[in-house]
């Protein structure tokens, strides 16, 4: 079997890290750039949205869930960490469940600055 290679999107490029990182493995989610945005779909059937919890710490996105089924005696959760390379305005991050899908959007920050100018001397 050929193993599979994605391309990176255009905020992976030019970052030192595997483009597999957030390449599609047959994973249950999505990610990808769109507008100044990231978008994360997350394919999780059989949850109800007050059983999701989303938290956001420092470039880092929690997603947890817990199902408790008390009539077949079972428990589905779901836990998985998203770290993103760009500055985010966690102000105005937004998440929708939709028929088993989380879609989740985070807008990237306005950064003033681009860098610093170095003096240079020398004759």
């Amino acid at each position: 079997m050929v193993p599979r290679v994605n391309a990176p999107s255009t905020w992976m490029q030019g970052l030192e890290m595997p483009s597999r990182l957030f390449g599609d493995s047959g994973s249950d989610y999505e990610l990808y750039e769109e507008d100044d945005e990231f978008v994360l779909t997350i394919d999780m059937p059989g949850f109800e949205t007050d059983e999701i919890e989303l938290a956001w710490d420092d470039g880092v996105l929690n997603v947890a869930a817990e199902h408790v089924d008390d009539e077949r005696g079972r428990k589905k959760t779901y836990h998985r960490r998203f770290r993103f390379p760009k500055v985010v305005d966690d102000e105005s991050i937004t998440a929708e469940y939709t028929n088993g899908v989380l879609e989740v959007r985070l807008p990237s920050a306005e950064t003033t600055a681009r860098g610093k100018t170095i003096p240079l001397e020398g004759e």
